[in-house]
């Protein structure tokens, strides 16, 4: 553990500091005021509207809020809500798999990675499928903004438009739904509200924006590094080919190994200690969870791919109180795109060219991974 100068704050990198700091209710996820407070006033007012929907994310809340509106959103995301889904998400890898067939190639983000979760959480809210290129531009201009190694005044601007878009686009919905109610999660989660668990207009707002980004923003990172470590990996390619059935064993590994999600930051809500060190209140607490999940004393040869790996109990997801609640579902698409591409392209390889990461310090993975199908 250390004091990182550029990313001021204290960074944890071994499995247990980031496990302990995940259940420790001291350490802060409200996260937007403090960075407001940091910002110039030209700035910070121009950024108003994103800021004003960040802060009322479930992820970026303490209790009781967090308790509150966690709660309207578990009644959504329930097991039996996603099993339910299996057989619409499998319909669609076919669908996107089957349109770059005959080409012998693809894209494994812009024909797979992207439009698959897009489409799923677009349904799952009673969206259009036409609108998908709108909802990943939004949420495009926002990872921007979340995590840019290095913000800019066009970031900035980018993340407001995208942000108000949205909003705008959301109001539009919600007020549909509110005349003719469905059975998606936005006409769930009136339901709700009239049955007492009120929620504000931006609460409701905010909760639709999340939906919408984190709905789809780890999958897609997940489908893509799940592919290319694999590639990359061909031993490992060939062992989930003898035993398919190890889909599941072999995301689970790539979540560890690759991890979508590098890093989440806490705040100190009072003088605290973590993992032997003293930290003042209102500092940050960086939790590096690539690095936890790299962590020999938890894995054994923690930086050998193995897609049969039995204990793995990784960090990617969170843990605690904040635990991702989309997991279940993400697992399941990423099971289901990579089976589909294992079965029907079994001798899938590399494209020429090098594959292009995402500039982000918080998401891992690759805005284009061109493949050959045969």
């Amino acid at each position: 553990m250390y004091f990182s100068q550029a990313l001021q704050g204290w960074l944890l990198t071994r499995y247990q500091d980031v496990l302990a700091a995940f259940r420790d209710s001291r350490l802060s996820s409200r996260l937007t005021s403090s960075y407001g407070q940091q910002l110039p006033p030209a700035i910070l007012e121009r950024l108003g509207p994103v800021l004003r929907n960040l802060a009322s994310w479930v992820i970026f809340s303490d209790r009781p809020e967090h308790t509150r509106l966690r709660g309207l959103l578990n009644k959504a995301f329930t097991p039996r809500m996603t099993e339910n889904l299996r057989p619409r998400i499998q319909a669609l890898v076919d669908e996107l798999l089957d349109a770059v067939a005959p080409a012998g190639r693809m894209d494994v983000i812009a024909d797979l990675a992207n439009p698959l979760p897009v489409i799923v959480i677009g349904e799952m809210m009673g969206l259009p499928r036409e609108d998908r290129h709108l909802l990943k531009a939004w949420s495009d201009m926002l990872v921007g903004f979340l995590g840019a190694a290095r913000q800019t005044p066009e970031m900035f601007e980018a993340a407001v438009r995208g942000i108000t878009s949205m909003e705008d686009y959301l109001r539009q919905v919600i007020a549909e739904r509110r005349k003719r109610p469905g059975e998606d999660l936005i006409s769930q989660l009136l339901a709700a509200e009239e049955q007492g668990a009120v929620l504000n207009e931006q609460e409701l707002l905010s909760t639709c924006s999340l939906v919408l980004f984190g709905g789809h923003e780890t999958t897609t990172n997940l489908i893509g590094n799940a592919v290319h470590a694999l590639l990359e990996h061909p031993d490992q390619w060939e062992a989930l080919r003898r035993e398919p059935g190890a889909v599941v064993s072999a995301v689970e590994e790539v979540l560890r190994f690759d991890s979508p999600v590098q890093r989440q930051i806490r705040l100190a809500a009072e003088d605290v200690e973590v993992g032997g060190q003293r930290i003042p209140k209102g500092q940050a607490v960086v939790l590096m969870i690539g690095s936890a999940n790299r962590d020999p004393a938890q894995f054994p040869e923690p930086d050998r791919m193995d897609v049969l790996r039995k204990e793995n109990r990784h960090l990617t997801f969170g843990m605690g109180a904040h635990f991702c609640l989309g997991a279940p579902l993400g697992r399941l698409e990423a099971q289901l795109a990579l089976g589909a591409v294992l079965r029907r392209f079994p001798s899938l390889k590399r494209a020429s060219g090098t594959p292009h990461r995402v500039e982000n310090l918080s998401l891992r993975g690759f805005e284009s991974l061109p493949v050959l199908l045969a």
